[in-house]
């Protein structure tokens, strides 16, 4: 492996190893907030459950990016590689 791509491991490594931790932080901070809200505006736990779902949301939605951008799609990385063959082979033809 290269340079670049250790380089490349050890970050990806890193933002995993933080992915746990940022959606702790997440939902317990909106957990947070709505409990605040509740306090502040006198309500009987109306913001705390809205906030607790849009830390969930916002936990799960952080772990769904890093997923896609570890592993790209097969499927477009394949027709990424026939299209750069097919204009590899036009440039290739065009030379001669």
């Amino acid at each position: 492996m290269d340079k670049a791509g250790k380089k490349k491991m050890a970050l990806q490594m890193g933002y995993a190893a933080s992915l746990g931790l940022a959606m702790v932080i997440a939902i317990f901070g909106c957990l947070m907030i709505g409990v605040y809200l509740d306090k502040k505006l006198g309500t009987n736990n109306i913001f705390t459950p809205l906030f607790l779902l849009i830390g969930v949301a916002a936990g799960f939605r952080n772990f769904y990016l890093f997923i896609k951008s570890t592993f790209p799609d097969k499927e477009k990385v394949s027709d990424k590689a026939v299209d750069d063959g097919r204009h590899k082979k036009n440039h290739h033809a065009e030379k001669h």
